[in-house]
């Protein structure tokens, strides 16, 4: 007999509405997949798919634009968290080989109501693609959104208010990322693929999942499990600063992107990385210790200085001066 190949687990958003054992089912479904492999494919997740569409060829768009346009979307004085980044600047932590990647970056709009918040304002390339904004913009909502029902089913898992998570992603310093993954060609450095393996380092992440094929999740053995890409679903993971809080007991598990077998094809994706506030307090808490084991096994660190710890590693920021 020939075995299945594994797959991640499948999460119905319509359990989340239902009756009270649809809504019961539905947080034990999002919890338990995070404690297993730390991803899930969420379906029904009610986000506009002409919306999606809409997004993909804006983000087509602006990619499209020549070089010395995009570069004038560059942000590296606030470590490339908002804008454009090119093609090959970020890399994954402990691998020097650059992503075969670029990207834009965009985040909640600022209210221009005091006191300012702690993330950086968005970049618009309205000159150069005037649909960008609204666009991008209207997804960000829908999935910021989506975004909160799912902190609010972690929480209630995690035996917490269901506003636990919510309230610390309250004016976070979420992003919206659209990545364009340009054919591989002939001279791409050596050892460098389109995403290499890396941990989420937020909350939690939401992929609109991607045009093509390539996501690889790896399962408890090391192996790995392609995750196709449909935007039926939304490829829903849990991050390093989730998995901090929770003393591992949530699971922030290593994926990568590969190259694909042909050298011509581009793909494009669209994750939601879930941020808290830069002062939120990641140390586990005590009764997730208690529930992992009986010792602690991350260490204390606010939301604020792991993601500028973690931007340096991937080459978007420089460490700050030691005085």
């Amino acid at each position: 007999m020939i075995a299945l190949a594994r797959r991640i687990p499948t999460v119905n958003f319509a359990d989340m509405t239902g009756d009270e054992a649809a809504q019961t089912r539905f947080v034990q479904a999002v919890g338990d997949s995070l404690k297993d492999i730390g991803f899930f494919a969420l379906e029904h997740h009610g986000i506009d798919l002409g919306l999606i569409e809409q997004a993909y060829s804006q983000g087509d768009a602006f990619f499209s634009l020549p070089r010395s346009i995009k570069q004038g979307y560059l942000q590296p004085e606030i470590a490339h968290q908002r804008g454009y980044t090119a093609f090959g600047v970020e890399h994954a932590k402990d691998n020097d080989a650059p992503d075969l990647k670029e990207f834009w970056q965009n985040g909640r709009t600022h209210s221009g109501q005091e006191p300012a918040p702690t993330y950086p304002a968005n970049v618009w390339p309205d000159a150069d693609a005037p649909g960008f904004r609204q666009v991008i913009d209207g997804l960000f909502e829908q999935m910021e959104a989506l975004a909160q029902h799912l902190l609010s089913a972690c929480s209630a898992y995690l035996g917490k208010p269901t506003d636990w998570l919510n309230k610390m992603s309250q004016e976070g310093n979420t992003i919206m990322r659209i990545i364009h993954y340009p054919p591989v060609g002939d001279d791409a450095p050596s050892g460098a693929v389109r995403s290499a393996p890396h941990e989420d380092i937020n909350l939690i992440t939401l992929l609109v999942t991607a045009t093509a094929d390539g996501l690889q999740v790896m399962d408890h053995d090391g192996s790995w499990i392609d995750v196709e890409g449909d935007a039926r679903y939304i490829i829903v993971d849990s991050g390093d600063m989730l998995q901090n809080i929770t003393n591992g007991l949530f699971r922030s598990t290593t994926h990568r992107v590969i190259n694909p077998k042909d050298t011509a094809s581009r793909r494009f994706s669209m994750p939601m990385f879930v941020h808290p506030r830069n002062e939120i307090d990641l140390t586990p808490r005590p009764e997730f210790i208690t529930q992992t084991g009986g010792q602690a096994k991350y260490s204390s660190i606010t939301a604020g200085a792991y993601l500028h710890q973690r931007l340096v590693e991937i080459g978007l920021a420089e460490p700050e001066d030691e005085a």
